[in-house]
């Protein structure tokens, strides 16, 4: 891991609150963004919703503190691999990731199938970031228990990489088993897919992230508390035989506006170099992006162009 590069990661909307006319412009925003130089775009995941949301702003379910769910039940949710998939087809350089799948709603084997097929048929640009959710909902309509979540995605990273490393896959889970399980093509990279771990700075993320992670997206933490969070984290990854400094760390930036309307950069990319410094290495934004491809592909390149301004200040 180049430790010392920074980069910039885009979020794509692959939800509204009402139904778009065409969804294809997510395709055109994803080749804007492999034009523009981005060099990460992500999207999000829900399969389903119940009607009562507010559990979004429960830290204790897996939310976040202040939060609100961008869309009511009623929102267009596009299937977050299905996305990736097709953008795999029509990019051909920017890497490409969830942020975050509510992994244990599928199915160990399935989700470590999906991965490497977007993997290989995207050269290796694939990134699976996971997380337990915060909807009971979502689980109950999935026949998967709540109340286990946390332990079934340690299972499920556990299966999908023996899954994608072995040739013959020897875990037993909670009412699965894989044992004796063959699955190909495996991922274009010998370790699998590179997993991001979201969460707080808690024993269990910690435990997953010296286990399985290549990266961290936390939860909750600001611009204040973000280094103290980043310290207690490596101290937790440290007791369980880790070591964060292998691991990249993704900060979410806080969008900025002019009273023109346009992009307040300066503001946006104030603390790069500081949160540089306590070990954050991807910047992540969900600044809305223009349908059309020639539009996007300016915005996205003043804002790479910015970044790449913020970033230099951040080098020794």
């Amino acid at each position: 891991m180049d430790s010392g590069k920074l980069e910039l990661t885009v979020g794509l909307r692959n939800f509204a609150p009402a139904p778009p006319d065409d969804w294809r412009h997510l395709l055109d925003q994803a080749r804007a963004a492999d034009a523009a130089g981005i060099e990460r775009i992500f999207v999000s995941d829900h399969v389903a919703f119940g009607r009562d949301l507010g559990s979004y702003a429960d830290p204790s379910r897996g939310g976040v503190a202040g939060g609100r769910q961008p869309t009511g039940p009623d929102g267009d949710w596009l299937e977050a691999l299905t996305v990736l998939a097709a953008m795999s087809a029509v990019t051909g350089r920017v890497k490409l990731a969830t942020n975050v799948l509510v992994a244990p709603l599928r199915p160990a084997v399935v989700l470590a199938k999906t991965a490497a097929t977007i993997d290989v048929l995207s050269a290796g640009r694939f990134e699976l970031g996971v997380g337990v959710g915060w909807q009971q909902a979502e689980y109950r309509a999935a026949g998967v228990d709540f109340g286990r979540r946390g332990r079934l995605l340690d299972q499920t990273l556990e299966a999908c990489r023996q899954l994608w490393t072995a040739d013959e896959a020897s875990f037993v889970g909670d009412g699965f088993s894989v044992a004796g399980i063959h699955m190909r093509p495996k991922p274009t990279r010998s370790a699998g897919v590179p997993i991001w771990i979201g969460g707080r700075a808690r024993p269990a993320v910690a435990r997953r992230l010296a286990r399985y992670g290549a990266g961290w997206i936390p939860w909750g933490a600001t611009s204040a508390t973000f280094t103290d969070a980043v310290g207690d984290m490596r101290e937790l990854v440290s007791a369980e035989g880790g070591d964060l400094s292998h691991v990249r760390i993704a900060y979410p930036l806080v969008n900025a506006f002019l009273p023109t309307g346009g992009v307040d950069y300066a503001t946006m990319f104030a603390d790069v170099p500081r949160l540089a410094a306590s070990g954050v290495t991807d910047f992540r934004t969900l600044l809305r992006v223009p349908r059309e491809y020639e539009a996007a592909r300016q915005m996205l390149g003043e804002l790479a162009d910015r970044f790449a301004e913020a970033s230099r200040g951040s080098q020794p």
